[in-house]
């Protein structure tokens, strides 16, 4: 069976240029790049309505600020598709990811279980370390720090313990190396709160929750102060309608993050990788969760290979991807394409992303070379032709690397292409090449309509 999404960085539709040193920008003031950040704001949002329209399964998003130079923009995927929420019954909406060090962990499960319901329960939760200092510096804690890698991969690592805890405890406390939830000095002598712990209906004690403490004249005027009652667990709402909770996802790319996510049921996501390198790490995140009992939230043992539709387990890769459209001119589509693909490469190239291009078994790629769109185009990770041509490619990542099922996410948005232009592309991969995959897979799997009653005045269960 097949399951299909799109994936939406954000690249900027302004015009893309290249400057005397060749490296391909915005053409565009600043001014101008602030207002098209709100376009694609616009454009993501109706990107993903468009696509619950469309059938596709999934709409993914990122996380990421601070870019004037065009090749994205997301900077809380979980509000903007709480908006897709509120307008569409079907489709399922993820991240790829949010960025667990820049947020406190508390925070981004409350946001994330808010999206979970109010979707009806359509919520796949991302999370990655992040990567870039400009985000990671401004947003990051000082002990998260994207410059120490051991540091922040041990912040991320409890910041994700802490939101299980919030979403499948009923009350929690956590004492960790980063985070002391709640801190040892919140004082917090409530009456109200007092009172609904002393129902045996509550579940807890009241000594579980609070520390009664004696009267204290330093405590101030304001009444929960004034004695040294200290809080010992804590409630966080809302949880996920999902349960125990719903599925995560991680960006991977190294042995030791595949092998992570593995260990603990995580999804995978490869976006960028070349099918010879994506089959490898299929293999390798397979193998690491069947040496430890192939865990799953809901404990459903065993998986099928690469992907499993009915369980939503396993793991996504994604292409970019530019249709000929019937009336349009080859050359000048191409050209357009490759320069928005040189975009999205001349930001991401100086990060070190040129490793994920070199086949399995090639000598490592010169990091300090520029990535071409010929090279992206090459290798496949970038597929431009005909509905027919496409498919016949993205089959070929199925066969190679062994899917049973099939999870693929396509990219249409590149640099300089507006938003009406890339729902072309959309409406043609849905009527094109979409039919065509889920023929080949044996089907597409339709998801069910599951949106929450949302009108006023019809109550809400």
């Amino acid at each position: 069976m097949l399951e299909i999404g799109v994936f939406h960085n954000g690249a900027s539709d302004l015009p893309t240029i290249a400057t005397p040193e060749g490296v391909v920008v915005n053409d565009g003031t600043l001014a101008e790049v602030h207002e098209g950040s709100q376009r694609t704001l616009i454009n993501q949002i109706r990107q993903g309505i468009l696509a619950d329209r469309l059938g596709f399964n999934y709409f993914f998003m990122t996380e990421h600020h601070f870019q004037p130079e065009g090749a994205e923009f997301s900077p809380n995927p979980l509000l903007a598709e709480t908006a897709i929420a509120a307008r569409t019954r079907r489709i399922r909406l993820g991240q790829a990811a949010n960025i667990a060090p820049w947020w406190h962990p508390i925070r981004i499960a409350e946001q994330a279980a808010m999206l979970d319901v109010i979707s009806g329960g359509r919520l796949e939760f991302g999370i990655g370390r992040g990567y870039q200092p400009r985000e990671a510096e401004v947003f990051g804690w000082p002990f998260s720090t994207i410059q120490d890698q051991e540091r922040n991969r041990a912040f991320y690592q409890e910041a994700y313990e802490i939101i299980i805890k919030a979403w499948t405890l009923p009350s929690f406390s956590h004492h960790g190396q980063f985070y002391t939830i709640p801190p040892v000095f919140t004082r917090w002598h409530h009456k109200q709160t007092m009172a609904y712990f002393n129902m045996p209906k509550a579940g807890l004690r009241l000594d579980q929750v609070l520390q009664i403490g004696a009267p204290d004249p330093y405590g101030g005027s304001n009444p929960v102060t004034q004695n040294a009652t200290i809080l010992r667990e804590l409630q966080v709402f809302p949880q996920p309608l999902q349960k125990p909770h719903p599925q995560i996802w991680e960006p991977l790319t190294t042995e030791r993050s595949i092998k992570w996510a593995a260990q603990r049921g995580i999804n995978g996501y490869f976006i960028a990788e070349v099918t010879s390198r994506l089959r490898k790490n299929v293999e390798l995140y397979f193998e690491e969760s069947e040496k430890h009992g192939w865990p799953d939230r809901l404990n459903r043992g065993r998986p099928k290979y690469g992907w499993d539709a009915e369980k939503r387990r396993g793991i996504a890769t994604a292409r970019y991807i530019h249709l000929l459209l019937p009336g349009r001119n080859p050359e000048r589509e191409l050209k357009r394409f490759r320069a928005g693909l040189e975009l999205q490469w001349d930001y991401y190239g100086p990060f070190g992303f040129a490793a994920v291009l070199a086949e399995e078994g090639e000598p490592p790629v010169d990091l300090n070379k520029k990535v071409s769109a010929d090279s992206l185009l090459q290798k496949k990770i970038a597929l431009f032709g005909t509905p027919a041509d496409v498919c016949a490619e993205i089959m070929k990542i199925k066969e190679h690397c062994g899917y049973d099922d099939f999870m693929f996410h396509t990219w249409f948005e590149a640099g300089g292409f507006e938003g009406p232009e890339v729902e072309d592309q959309m409406q043609c991969f849905a009527e094109e090449v979409k039919p065509l995959l889920a023929r080949a897979c044996g089907g597409q799997v339709q998801n069910p309509d599951v949106a929450p009653n949302l009108d006023p005045g019809n109550g809400a269960k």
